[in-house]
């Protein structure tokens, strides 16, 4: 069996079934990672969504901020962008059951035998991996409970932007939420900060990306993640970043989990000006 991990997808099938050709995936016998943010903005998010779920235990996905997005409009909360593409999702005839699936996913994924950790955004310096499966399963009960749509009426929001053990109530959720699937940048104390979303050293001084604060708690650990498509395919503190930029008219690309860590792209002819 092979493992593979793919950047964010964000609704280019297309791009995504010949990613998996390209790597001979066979679902009777591989398994396929998503880094999240599977839909929206690109053009064949139903598609994708479907075809995603049909592979049953042969993938594994989380939940990128785009998936947080799509519930937030389904459930009222949000007003859709008009370079939003889930209209396909919510006036589907398996709405209900294309978004039960979606608020079930998990926020963070972890594979001993692998050695890998996998989370759409990023991690704060002060979270250790198993803090880390601990507070995405705090989230993850109000995502798959009946407090989901309170607490989307209320997840926007920056603050607070540094991490306490003593944080309660919404700001305890909205943070371990924004670092799972909004982290880029944080300052040398762990603060995070979401203005910045350049390519690095684009950032204003002081701030680092979160994989390169000094004292990291996960810095002897693999982590992949995706986000972050103005850095690309990166390999930087035993993390490696996976969005290459296929909605932007880039790549989208497969990271093989042999030990190898071999990459395997596809162009990608949808570029969000298209939409």
């Amino acid at each position: 069996m092979t493992t593979y991990a793919i950047g964010d997808i964000q609704g280019c099938y297309d791009p995504l079934r010949r990613l998996l050709d390209a790597v001979k995936f066979d679902p009777s016998n591989d398994q396929v990672w998503f880094v999240g943010d599977l839909i929206n903005r690109g053009p064949k998010s139903l598609e994708t969504l479907n075809f995603i779920i049909s592979l049953g235990d042969s993938a594994r996905s989380i939940l990128g901020n785009h998936e947080c997005h799509f519930l937030a409009i389904a459930y009222g909360h949000m007003q859709p962008h008009k370079i939003d593409t889930c209209s396909d999702i919510i006036n589907s005839p398996n709405a209900q059951e294309l978004i039960d699936w979606v608020r079930s996913r998990p926020f963070f994924y972890a594979d001993k035998t692998l050695g890998y950790s996998m989370v759409h955004a990023g991690l704060p310096p002060q979270w250790s991996i198993e803090d880390a499966k601990r507070y995405a399963s705090e989230i993850e009960d109000v995502f798959r409970g009946d407090r989901l749509g309170s607490f989307l009426a209320k997840m926007y929001g920056d603050q607070p932007n540094q991490w306490d053990e003593n944080l309660s109530g919404m700001d305890r959720l909205r943070f371990i939420t924004n670092c799972f699937t909004r982290l880029r940048f944080c300052d040398l104390e762990g603060r995070l900060n979401f203005n910045e979303k350049g390519a690095i050293g684009s950032q204003d001084e002081g701030l680092v990306p979160w994989f390169e604060v000094p004292g990291r708690k996960t810095a002897d650990e693999k982590i992949l993640f995706g986000h972050w498509s103005t850095i690309g395919l990166n390999h930087s503190s035993k993390t490696i970043c996976l969005d290459s930029g296929c909605l932007w008219g880039g790549l989208l690309s497969a990271l093989t989990l042999d030990g190898s860590e071999k990459i395997t792209s596809i162009e990608c002819e949808r570029s969000l000006s298209s939409c």
